[in-house]
C-alpha cells in the first residue's frame, strides 16, 4: 500500500507502531493533512511532507491523540509523595529533588506532581519538574495552564479547589504550581538523552511503551533507564510492567503505584524503612518481583494450600493475592490464587496472576497456558493482552505478539472514550 511509507515516517520519527493506534487512525490523518495543504493525493503530499519540518511536526500532531488528566491513577502520586520524603532525607540539602515527566502532554501529569508534593509538605525549593512532549501544541497548552471538564475526573476533586481558581475559559492553575515546572518540546528517541545519564530522581512515563514495537521498546527503556538515577524510581502505565521486569527492574512494592527501581540494587532511601501498607485492590498488580532463578520453581501440592481464614469472602481474597503477589511472596499467591479457585467461580484476574507467576518464574508454557485462560473469560483483559504480547515476543511468534498489542491497544483507547 501507498501509505506504508508514512507508516514507515512515524516509526522513524516518533517510534509509533501503527498497528497500535490502527491504520485508520492515520489514514484519517493523511486526508486531514492532505486537505489542509490542498495536496492533490497521497504523492503529492508525499513530496510536501519531505520539504517541510513543519508539516512533519502537524502529520505528527494530527496523528498523536493525546488523552490525560489530573490525578490519573491516583496510587501513583500518593506513593510519589512517599518516596519523595525518603529521597530528599539522603539528599540532605545536596540538591533539590528532579523529576521527569515524559511525554507530559498538555500539563495535567506534571502539575499533579507537583501538587502532590507541594500538598504532602515539600517545600517548593527542594524540587523541580521538567516536562516533555514531542507536540509544540501540547506544550503551549501546557503553558497557559488552562483546563476544562475533560482534565478533572474522578470523584475526588478537592485539589482544584485548593490549587485552581475559575475563569470565563475554564480552570486557571495557581503560579505556585505553574513554576514548579518546566516545560519543553523533546523526544523520547533523541539520542541526546542518554547523555543525561542518573539526572533525574523519578521518571514518570506512562501508557507509552504499549504504542512501539518491542525494539522500540528496548530502545526507550534503555533512554529512561539513563535518566533515572540508580537509585531513582521510575513510574510507567498499568500495562507495561512485563517489560520492565524483563529488562532489569522491579515493583517498588506499593500497591498500584506503577512504581519500578533497578532489580539488582534498591534504593538506600527505602532500605530499612517501611514502605506504606497496600489497599485493597480491586485489580492486580502487574508484577511480582521476579525469581532470581531461571528453572522452574516448586509448585505446592493440594494438600499444602491452607484453609482459608474465617469469613473471608471472595473481595478478601482477591485483594489477599494482590497483596502477596506485589510483595512478591510468590508461593503464597499461587496457593491463594488456587483456594479461590476452589471456593469461587474462575475469574480471569486470577488465572492473569497464575501466570504472571509462571512468567516469572520461567515457566514460559505454563504462563501462556494460564495467561490464555484469562482471555478465554475475559477477551478484553488488557494486563494479560500486553503480558501474553510480550512473552510471545520473545518466543519469537511476532504474529501472534503483534495480534495481543492490537487488541490490547484497542482496549486502552476504548476504556478511555
Amino acid at each position: 500500500m501507498i501509505e506504508q511509507r508514512f507508516f514507515r515516517f512515524l516509526q522513524e520519527r516518533i517510534g509509533l507502531d501503527v498497528e497500535s493506534v490502527g491504520a485508520p487512525m492515520v489514514e484519517r490523518a493523511l486526508r486531514q493533512r492532505c486537505a489542509v495543504v490542498q495536496a492533490g493525493g497521497l504523492d503529492d503530499y508525499w513530496l510536501c511532507l519531505q520539504q517541510s519540518t513543519a508539516e512533519q511536526q502537524a502529520l505528527i500532531e494530527a496523528v498523536i491523540v493525546p488523552e490525560t488528566w489530573f490525578f490519573r491513577y491516583p496510587e501513583s502520586f500518593t506513593a510519589l509523595a512517599g518516596l519523595a520524603q525518603k529521597r530528599q532525607a539522603e539528599l540532605a540539602g545536596v540538591r533539590p529533588l528532579r523529576i521527569l515527566s515524559l511525554p507530559c502532554s498538555t500539563g495535567e501529569e506534571p502539575y499533579s506532581i507537583a501538587m502532590a508534593l507541594l500538598d504532602g509538605g515539600l517545600d517548593p525549593t527542594s524540587f523541580r519538574i521538567d516536562g516533555m512532549d514531542i507536540s509544540p501544541s501540547s506544550i503551549a497548552r501546557a503553558e497557559k495552564a488552562i483546563y476544562g471538564r475533560n482534565s478533572f475526573r474522578g470523584s475526588d476533586l478537592v485539589f482544584r479547589d485548593r490549587h485552581f481558581c475559575e475563569t470565563d475559559d475554564g480552570h486557571q492553575l495557581d503560579e505556585r504550581v505553574r513554576r514548579q515546572v518546566n516545560l519543553q518540546v523533546g523526544n523520547v528517541l533523541d539520542p541526546s538523552l542518554k547523555s543525561q545519564e542518573g539526572l533525574y530522581d523519578f521518571v514518570f512515563c506512562r501508557n507509552l511503551l504499549i504504542y512501539f514495537d518491542v525494539p522500540t521498546q528496548s530502545r526507550v527503556f534503555e533512554v529512561l533507564k539513563h535518566l533515572v538515577h540508580a537509585q531513582g524510581v521510575l513510574f510507567i502505565g498499568p500495562a507495561e510492567g512485563s517489560l520492565l521486569t524483563r529488562l532489569g527492574m522491579r515493583p517498588v512494592g506499593i500497591a498500584q503505584s506503577f512504581a519500578y527501581v533497578r532489580h539488582e540494587d534498591p534504593p538506600p532511601a527505602m532500605v530499612g524503612q517501611p514502605l506504606p501498607q497496600p489497599r485493597p485492590l480491586t485489580m492486580p498488580p502487574l508484577a511480582p518481583r521476579p525469581v532470581s532463578r531461571p528453572a522452574r520453581m516448586p509448585r505446592p501440592a493440594p494438600a499444602q494450600i491452607a484453609a482459608p481464614p474465617h469469613g473471608q469472602d471472595e473481595s478478601e481474597l482477591l485483594a489477599t493475592i494482590a497483596r502477596q503477589a506485589n510483595a512478591g511472596d510468590s508461593t503464597q499467591a499461587r496457593a491463594s490464587c488456587q483456594r479461590y479457585l476452589q471456593q469461587f467461580a474462575p475469574k480471569a484476574q486470577v488465572f492473569y496472576w497464575l501466570g504472571l507467576l509462571s512468567d516469572t518464574e520461567g515457566d514460559t508454557q505454563e504462563a501462556i497456558s494460564q495467561y490464555r485462560k484469562a482471555l478465554y473469560l475475559e477477551p478484553q483483559h488488557a494486563e494479560t493482552l500486553v503480558h501474553l504480547a510480550t512473552l510471545l515476543a520473545s518466543q519469537g511468534d511476532e504474529a501472534g505478539a503483534r495480534r495481543m498489542q492490537e487488541r490490547a491497544a484497542r482496549v486502552g483507547r476504548e476504556s478511555e472514550r
